[in-house]
């Protein structure tokens, strides 16, 4: 596969079944419809279930460290955050230390709804008929890669 590391004719580096990119691309598309059937009937977006996802692991925690660590802008993270205190998944509490800074708390229905969510990772594994090896691999790859991309995007 060529990656635009090989020196080869340009009309073969531009076809889409030469790039990287595009299957990226495609199976993240594809694995965010595939997680809709188990997070749609809990009221749930993708985006959503990874700022929930975050919370879990760090809550109570700052706006900014969720938006850091979703890849997510503020106008992006700020109405999502909305939908999911008016689900009841958490609340937003002004600081005390810094009345300038707002804590994301989970609300009891968010420690709940992590329960709800403890058998999707393993679903969509069962879901795809690959062997967890391979997919194990595939994420210490992207792992591997993450944070070169990252440091090539201006935040």
């Amino acid at each position: 596969m060529n990656v635009g590391l090989e020196s080869t004719p340009m009309l073969t580096q531009l076809q889409l079944g030469n790039q990287l990119c595009f299957p990226l691309y495609a199976s993240s598309r594809l694995i965010t419809r595939l997680y809709q059937e188990y997070l749609t009937p809990l009221g749930l977006t993708y985006p959503q279930y990874i700022v929930m996802m975050i919370l879990w692991e760090h809550a109570p925690c700052s706006i900014k460290v969720v938006g850091d660590k979703a890849l997510l802008n503020t106008n992006t993270l700020t109405p999502l955050l909305k939908r999911l205190e008016q689900l009841g998944y958490i609340h937003r509490q002004r600081a005390d230390s810094d009345e300038r800074m707002v804590l994301i708390h989970l609300s009891e229905a968010g420690v709940v709804l992590q329960q709800q969510c403890s058998e999707i990772p393993a679903q969509l594994v069962t879901k795809l008929g690959v062997e967890p090896a391979a997919l194990l691999s595939l994420k210490k790859l992207l792992d591997e890669i993450f944070p070169a991309l990252c440091e090539h995007i201006d935040n």
